[in-house]
């Protein structure tokens, strides 16, 4: 094929600093409770600043006038892309995280449609009585309920070079 090792985006690290590749940070960490070190991986810091960024992006390019349903579908195909991306990984704590970052986008969007009413009003007008907005048969998607899966060890089904002592 003629595919060749680039020496300048080359770079060889310990798996103790980890390292990111397709948005996934892949590094060993010790369990809590325990001596032992495992290798996890979970979303990388760019890769939660990135939608991050197009959440935000697209809660201050939505105009005001439009209803909430268009903020909302806008921001569903967007977070459901992304947390089945990750979802194999490490990912929880990052998902809440998300979950949250989204809520406050949201409800800031709502501050601004409706500057002069209460958030008793929001709340009852656009999260029926909940916490979480909703507009008619659209509700927000919520990062923090996407179970993770983790891949199970197969111990020593995957054959190793090394020798085992």
């Amino acid at each position: 094929m003629g595919l060749r090792q680039s020496a300048e985006k080359t770079r060889i690290s310990h798996i103790d600093e980890g390292l990111d590749f397709l948005g996934w940070r892949i590094q060993r960490h010790r369990k809590r409770g325990t001596d032992l070190s495992y290798v996890y991986t979970y979303p990388s810091k760019k890769a939660l600043r990135a939608v991050m960024g197009k959440v935000k992006l697209r809660c201050d390019r939505i105009d005001t006038n439009q209803p909430l349903a268009v903020l909302l579908r806008s921001l569903v195909s967007l977070l459901r892309g992304w947390t089945t991306y990750f979802r194999p990984g490490v990912s929880h704590a990052t998902f809440h995280y998300l979950s949250h970052y989204t809520w406050q986008c949201v409800m800031r969007w709502l501050r601004r449609k409706h500057p002069k009413a209460g958030w008793r009003h929001l709340r009852r007008r656009y999260c029926q009585g909940r916490w979480w907005p909703a507009d008619g048969r659209v509700t927000l998607f919520d990062p923090a309920a996407v179970t993770t899966t983790r891949y199970r060890y197969r111990g020593n089904k995957i054959p190793t070079p090394w020798s085992s002592t």
